[in-house]
C-alpha cells in the first residue's frame, strides 16, 4: 500500500498564511475563507480576529511524543483554550495568525497532520478509546483504525467527494464510536471479525447505517473504505450541500437495499482495479508490566494486561484547563507505554499504567474533571465560539452542573446528558438518553428537548423530540427529575425503565 508522505503538504502552508493574512485584513470574504480553511483543520471563529485548529489524531490516540509536543505548542504560542471533541481530536481555540500557522506546519514532523481535519475530506477515523486494554473487548481494533486513518489520507488529494467522510471502528457492542450510524463503520465480531456498516449519521434527516457487509476479515478493510469514497462520489449530491452527506445516498439509491446493492458494486470495481489492498497488522503487545502497585476509584479501570491501569480524565464540557491539559501531557510523555486516548463522549483515558503511575495521573486530573455520571456530559463547543452555533452549549452545561451540585443529587440520578448548539449534532443529542438541540421559543433562547435516544449496537434508537425548552428553565428540569429519580432510590436508566410516561409528565411543564 502507497504511503502519503505528509511533508508534502507543508508546501502548500504558505498559501494559508497569505489567505489567513487577507481575511485578517477583509481582502477575503468569510464565505471564501471558509471554503478554503477546512482543507487545513482550520476554522474561523465566532470572533473572526481568533482562529480555531484541528488536530488529526486517528483512533484518538496520542503517543508520548505527539503529547510532548501539544505542551510544547501551547507554551510557545500561549495557547489559552483546547477541547476534545466527539471525533476524538484535540482543537486549539482563540488562535491568532502565527500560532495557526506556526502549529500547522510544526505538527507534520510530530506526526500529526491537520491538513484534512475540515472541509470535504475523510475526517479523523475513529475508534474505541480502550481498544487494546479493555476486558471483554471483542478484538483490538485499534491497529485497523491506525491502518484505514493512513490510508484516508490519500483521498485528500484526490477527487473531491461533494461532503465530509467519518469513518470510524467499535471493539464491543458498547458502540462508542457510533460505528452503526456512521459513513462507514467497522463493527467487531466475537469471531474476530467485522461487520460493515455504510450511509449513516446524525444532523438533519438522521439515519442508521445499511448493514453492506457481515464477517468480513479485517485484513480486507481497505477495499471497503476505497468503496465508500468510490460510492460517495458517484452517488453524493454535488448540488445541494444540505444533502451532500452519505446518509442521503440510502434515499437516492432507493432505500436500504438499493444503496447496498451500490456500495457492493463499487466494492467490487475497488477489488478488480488491480490496487492490492489487503495487509496484515503486527500488533506490537503491550510488554509492560505491573509494578506491584494498585489502585482504585471512580475513575479507575484495570485494563486487561495484569498490574496495569487506565484513568480516566473528564473535563466538563471536554474543554480541560489548559495548564493541567499541559502537565497532563508532560507527565504521560515521561512514562513507559503511557499514551493517551481521546473518547467519543470527550472523556479522555491515559493508559498503560501502574498503580503508582495511576494514583499521579489521579492526583494530577482531580481538581479539573467529572465528578459524576451526569458531569460527563457531552456539549459540542457552543456558539460563543463556532459560527454556524445557534445556542452556547458550553455555558448551558456548566449552568446545569452547578445547579446539580447545589441541589446535592446523587450520582447516577441522571444521566450523561448531550448537548448541541445546533442541528449538526455535534454533541450527539440525538442518539443520547437525554438530549437538547440549540432553538429558540418566545424569541429567547431555547433548546429543543431529546428523549429516549440509545447508541448500543443491537438497541439503537433515535431519541424523540418532545418540545422546547427555554434555556433558563433546563436546570430547573433537571433538577426536578434528578429528584424524583434519587427519591426512588433507583439510578435513572432503571428508574425511565420502571416508569413509563412518568419523564414526559416532569417534562410537560417546561414544554408549555
Amino acid at each position: 500500500m502507497k504511503q502519503i508522505n505528509p511533508q508534502i503538504w507543508k508546501e502548500e502552508l504558505p498559501l494559508f498564511r497569505k489567505k489567513l493574512e487577507g481575511f485578517q485584513t477583509g481582502e477575503v470574504k468569510k464565505a471564501e475563507y471558509k471554503g478554503f480553511s477546512g482543507r487545513y483543520g482550520s476554522y474561523a471563529q465566532r470572533n473572526p480576529a481568533q482562529n480555531m485548529l484541528r488536530l488529526r489524531l486517528p483512533a484518538g490516540r496520542a503517543t508520548g511524543e505527539k503529547l510532548a509536543f501539544i505542551a510544547e505548542a501551547i507554551r510557545k504560542y500561549n495557547v489559552t483554550k483546547a477541547h476534545f471533541t466527539t471525533c476524538q481530536t484535540i482543537q486549539l481555540h482563540d488562535l491568532g495568525v502565527d500560532a495557526t500557522c506556526g502549529i500547522m506546519e510544526e505538527a507534520l514532523d510530530h506526526g500529526i497532520v491537520t491538513i484534512g481535519a475540515g472541509g470535504d475530506y475523510p475526517r479523523n477515523t475513529m475508534c474505541s478509546p480502550l481498544s487494546g486494554v479493555e476486558q471483554g473487548e471483542y478484538f483490538d481494533v485499534l491497529p485497523y483504525a491506525e491502518v484505514a486513518g493512513t490510508y484516508a489520507l490519500r483521498f485528500i488529494d484526490a477527487p473531491k467527494m461533494p461532503r465530509k467522510l467519518k469513518v470510524c471502528f467499535s471493539n464491543s457492542p458498547a458502540n462508542l464510536p457510533h460505528a452503526t450510524y456512521r459513513d462507514l463503520g467497522f463493527a467487531a465480531r466475537p469471531d474476530g471479525k467485522f461487520d460493515v456498516y455504510s450511509a449513516g449519521g446524525l444532523g438533519n434527516n438522521p439515519k442508521f447505517g445499511v448493514k453492506v457487509a457481515e464477517a468480513i476479515d479485517p485484513s480486507e478493510i481497505l477495499f471497503y473504505l476505497k468503496a465508500m469514497w468510490l460510492t460517495f462520489c458517484a452517488y453524493g449530491n454535488y448540488e445541494n450541500r444540505g444533502k451532500a452527506r452519505t446518509r442521503y445516498m440510502q434515499d437516492a439509491c432507493g432505500g436500504p437495499e438499493g444503496y447496498r446493492a451500490a456500495f457492493l458494486a463499487k466494492l467490487e470495481e475497488a477489488k478488480t482495479c488491480g490496487e492490492d489492498l489487503t495487509f496484515s497488522v503486527d500488533a506490537t503487545p503491550i510488554t509492560k508490566q505491573g509494578d506491584g502497585s494498585t489502585v482504585s476509584g471512580l475513575r479507575v479501570i484495570e485494563q486487561k494486561q495484569p498490574g496495569l491501569y487506565a484513568v480516566q480524565w473528564h473535563p466538563i464540557g471536554g474543554s480541560p484547563n489548559i495548564e493541567t491539559l499541559c502537565e497532563v501531557c508532560d507527565v504521560v510523555s515521561n512514562i513507559s507505554a503511557a499514551e493517551m486516548r481521546i473518547a467519543p463522549d470527550e472523556s479522555v483515558y491515559l493508559v498503560n499504567l501502574t498503580g503508582t503511575e495511576a494514583k499521579t495521573i489521579l492526583e494530577l486530573t482531580a481538581g479539573d474533571t467529572a465528578e459524576s455520571l451526569f458531569e460527563t456530559s457531552v456539549s459540542c463547543i457552543g456558539a460563543s465560539i463556532c459560527q454556524v452555533g445557534l445556542r452556547d452549549s458550553q455555558s448551558l452545561l456548566s449552568a446545569c452542573v452547578r445547579a446539580v451540585r447545589e441541589a446535592a443529587l446523587p450520582d447516577g440520578a441522571l444521566p450523561q446528558i448531550h448537548i448541541s448548539g445546533c442541528p449538526s449534532s455535534c454533541g450527539t443529542h440525538q442518539t443520547g438518553e437525554i438530549g437538547f438541540r440549540g432553538a429558540i421559543k418566545n424569541r429567547q433562547s431555547a433548546f429543543m428537548l431529546y428523549y429516549g435516544g440509545c447508541s448500543v449496537e443491537g438497541s439503537e434508537a433515535m431519541g424523540r423530540e418532545l418540545g422546547t425548552i427555554l434555556e433558563t428553565e433546563i436546570p430547573a428540569f433537571l433538577v426536578e427529575l434528578g429528584k424524583v429519580v434519587a427519591a426512588s432510590g433507583k439510578n435513572y436508566t432503571t428508574w425511565n425503565a420502571e416508569n413509563p410516561g412518568k419523564f414526559e409528565v416532569i417534562a410537560a411543564p417546561y414544554l408549555a
